[in-house]
């Protein structure tokens, strides 16, 4: 029998960076928030004894038990689309923070560029500069729009970093100074000098020194441990939810957080949410929880789930183009080159978010109009700490196991560096998320399926930018440099990024989107769907600093909407 329990003002789909802010903003206006998470409660005080990188890196401990919910992938439509048995290109978190407990803490603003994409490039190169089949599309907001909403998610991460040389206008300095710049980023730093490029540090979410966030919570200092992504941080230095924001609801006494709590539908009622269904992962019972305004605020994939499941919205259709649930989803490229040196480094030394880098080729700060792609990459030398097992670089014609692959892979430890950059990724007609029609989860609920290849301008683009990279590393002086090998077609494994962006976007009009630019639904104005799923388009950064900014406009949506209703565009 399912248990309908009390109404509350809000209730969020879990519970990380967005519905950290979402039930930190929204308890300080007073309403009343249920946050119901899927996972475990965990936090700083069990993160003890996280320096074991077979638990956490290599069988992931913090991400998502495939054995009970996954997603399916094709490359295409022609293909049988088959189910990620095991964790691969892109790592699912679950559990009392989400993937803002394992993540690396590499904290960018998305460009202006990004924001306008479609309106920007029509202007310099024409509207047939593309093929028809990219559905780029602008944003509904521009970087002025949300340029506050950066400055307030890094004020309360204490987020750690230095004046872009090429970057927007920021209307306040980063919080704290940039990390230590260490000999290997000094040497990339003046070889990206001499290049006639604009080098600077990565802004980092692993403080370099203590700092107390405007909700009056400390964050410490990192110590260059070099255990930061996919684990959480034993010294509570790393900015993450639990640490940053879901404290201070807690202290609200009108937040209450349910673990173990799997939601796999949105109820609705006519043109109104009220309230979702959810599983006890525990006991198997299930619970209805009315509410107001219901807020979507897990991954983005599993928000464009929930409202596939739910039907709410019109699903995408690739033959017609028509329909916005699931369009636009996009990933990233990771164009690179390695450097091969004689001197050593010590490169088992690091944090998540060490690094130097440079946007020279990022959006449209260089030319296009003979490359025959659009957008870039950020490039960047990281020393985010390599680990034994993880981290065994060889040559490309090492063979692949035995002692003269053991031989190179210890020469190289610390005598090989990585220069990489984050590659842009353009929504394309045929890359997409939907329901699996034959596949689903341990609770009887359908599984996502992605349909995603990498297009021509991704091919492109990964070409030019690899290239760049190699230079970089030939001007630092290394004896040998092997520029990463050119892209066919995608494959789910191995790990390549978690940057999924796309299937629930923000749009001007309800004819292009899902949500309005306040997070809002546009066909459900009491439902808000939080995360990279709005994003148009992917950018040649991480994600987490524009999902942050979006969080707190959207709750201030929300806010607005508790007291007047209707929608807010």
């Amino acid at each position: 029998m399912v248990k309908t329990m009390p109404k509350v003002d809000v209730v969020t789909v879990g519970v990380g960076w967005t519905g950290g802010i979402v039930a930190a903003e929204c308890t300080k206006a007073g309403l009343k928030v249920v946050g119901l998470e899927r996972g475990k409660d965990r936090g700083t005080a069990n993160f003890a004894n996280v320096h074991d990188e077979y638990r956490y890196a290599i069988r992931y401990e913090l991400m998502q038990d495939l054995s009970k919910e996954t997603v399916t992938f094709r490359n295409n439509r022609k293909q049988q689309a088959l189910p990620m048995r095991q964790l691969g290109s892109f790592l699912l978190g679950e559990g009392l923070g989400g993937a803002g407990t394992h993540w690396n803490g590499q904290t960018y603003r998305f460009l202006p560029y990004d924001f306008e994409l479609k309106t920007m490039t029509e202007k310099k190169y024409g509207k047939n500069f593309l093929d028809k089949d990219y559905q780029i599309l602008d944003w509904g907001l521009t970087y002025d729009e949300v340029e506050p909403y950066f400055d307030k998610f890094e004020k309360t991460a204490g987020i750690s970093g230095e004046e872009n040389p090429l970057g927007p206008k920021r209307s306040d300095n980063y919080p704290n100074k940039p990390m230590k710049k260490t000999p290997l980023l000094k040497k990339f730093e003046t070889a990206s000098k001499k290049l006639g490029y604009h080098p600077y540090m990565i802004p980092s979410a692993n403080l370099s020194a203590p700092y107390k966030n405007p909700y009056g919570q400390t964050i410490n200092a990192c110590q260059y441990c070099g255990f930061c992504e996919r684990f959480g941080c034993e010294y509570g230095a790393k900015a993450t939810p639990e640490v940053a924001v879901i404290p201070t609801a807690l202290k609200s006494g009108k937040y209450e957080i349910r673990f173990n709590s799997n939601v796999v539908k949105v109820l609705t009622k006519g043109d109104k949410a009220t309230g979702v269904k959810y599983i006890d992962t525990v006991t198997g019972e299930e619970y209805i929880q009315p509410a107001d305004i219901v807020v979507l605020t897990s991954y983005m994939m599993n928000n464009a789930k929930l409202l596939m499941v739910s039907n709410i919205g019109t699903m995408y259709n690739p033959e017609t183009g028509k329909g916005t649930l699931g369009r636009n989803y996009c990933y990233q490229i990771m164009p690179g080159a390695t450097g091969f040196f004689d001197e050593q480094f010590n490169t088992f030394m690091g944090a998540g978010a060490l690094g130097n880098c440079f946007d020279d080729f990022n959006g449209d700060n260089f030319d296009h109009s003979k490359l025959g792609f659009i957008h870039g990459a950020n490039i960047a030398l990281t020393q985010l700490g390599n680990r034994p097992i993880g981290n065994n670089p060889t040559h490309s014609d090492t063979p692949l196991w035995g002692a003269e692959w053991k031989k190179d892979s210890i020469m190289n430890y610390t005598r090989s560096l990585s220069v990489g950059g984050q590659g842009a990724s353009i929504p394309y007609k045929e890359n997409f998320l939907t329901l699996d029609p034959k596949y689903k989860d341990a609770y009887g609920v359908p599984l996502l399926q992605v349909n995603y290849d990498f297009t021509d301008q991704d091919k492109k683009l990964h070409k030019f930018i690899s290239a760049k990279c190699g230079e970089v590393l030939k001007e630092m002086g290394a004896k040998k440099v092997e520029v990463r090998a050119e892209l066919t077609n995608y494959n789910i494994v191995p790990y390549q990024s978690t940057h999924n962006t796309g299937g629930t976007v923000m749009s001007k009009t309800p004819e292009e989107g899902v949500v309005n630019n306040y997070l809002q639904h546009w066909d459900c104005e009491n439902l808000f769907a939080v995360g990279a799923g709005a994003f148009a388009n992917n950018s040649g950064y991480n994600p987490t600093d524009t999902v942050g900014a979006l969080a707190f406009r959207c709750t201030e949506g929300i806010i607005k909407y508790s007291k007047k209703g209707g929608s807010l565009v």
